[in-house]
């Protein structure tokens, strides 16, 4: 008689540095269905997998500030954790640019826990720099520099699904390229070569989301293939990252303005992915902005 398969348990360790959201992240994954800790001291985090036959997912919030932090304990935890059987361990980093760090600590007028008084770029500096090897080592990694509230409790409930269910889930955004490269993504794909809908004066003030607008990239003679590529190089590269454990995959269309050719692009081919069976989630950084970009060009 074959011996039953030990049920999962889902241990995720949550970190990241001073303001970036992994409280945020942590209150989340409780209302997901996770047993939440936080700042519990380092040394006595093994005596929490030592309890017989729990299931239910646990989400370990880890601070640079514990008096007793290593990376090196928590990288070796996460090793030793995966040579159990009937458990998945993973490392979630939430992560933001300096600038908007800056920003937040001086909007609050908080005082950076890691920082001199009066000098919190340098706290900021200090953390990034303990916490590099833990964000090299993420299975997941969330950059909230240009999410709100509301867009960091999807992006967290995309990953982490009530009951700890392992699976890959697929982000695909739009962005506009004079802002720059989106942060932690997979594959971007560049749609500037399409025609653009910025030159056409009943076009200019709608986005790739209207149907006018999509109809209007769609007549690129480029548009088609170049669609279908991409699809066929997206059902190619999913499966084989399923296979190979990845829980997250994301793909970027860009173009100048992040208004237009890139949100239609977005919005087809995460369209075409779901009705592939994909889990996917989709997000516009330009049109999802607290700042319009206004009059760039599309």
């Amino acid at each position: 008689m074959s011996t039953p398969a030990l049920p999962l348990r889902r241990i995720v360790f949550v970190t990241g540095p001073s303001g970036a959201g992994r409280s945020s992240a942590l209150n989340v994954m409780e209302d997901a269905g996770f047993e939440v800790i936080d700042n519990l001291p380092m040394r006595l985090l093994p005596l929490l997998f030592e309890e017989p036959e729990q299931t239910r997912p646990l989400a370990l919030g880890i601070d640079a500030r514990n008096r007793d932090f290593s990376t090196n304990t928590v990288i070796d935890l996460l090793g030793r954790l995966a040579t159990r059987p009937g458990v998945v361990a993973e490392l979630l980093f939430v992560d933001c640019s300096t600038d908007v760090l800056l920003r937040r600590f001086s909007e609050t007028r908080r005082r950076h826990p890691m920082a001199p008084e009066d000098r919190p770029a340098e706290g900021i500096q200090a953390e990034q720099d303990l916490l590099a090897p833990l964000r090299a080592r993420a299975d997941v990694l969330i950059d909230t520099s240009d999410l709100n509230v509301h867009e960091l409790r999807a992006e967290v409930e995309h990953w982490f699904a009530p009951g700890g269910k392992r699976h890959l889930a697929v982000t695909v955004q739009s962005f506009s390229y004079k802002r720059g490269l989106p942060r932690s993504v997979d594959m971007v794909y560049d749609c500037r070569f399409l025609k653009n809908p910025y030159w056409e004066p009943p076009l200019k003030e709608l986005n790739g989301t209207d149907p006018r607008v999509a109809a209007y990239v769609a007549t690129d003679p480029r548009y088609g293939e170049f669609a279908q590529r991409v699809l066929g190089l997206s059902e190619l590269i999913l499966p084989a990252c399923r296979e190979e454990g990845k829980s997250h995959f994301s793909i970027a269309f860009g173009c100048t303005g992040g208004q237009h050719r890139s949100v239609t692009l977005a919005e087809s081919h995460a369209l075409q992915l779901a009705e592939k069976g994909w889990q996917v989630s989709i997000r516009h950084r330009e049109l999802n902005a607290r700042q319009p970009i206004g009059t760039q060009n599309k």
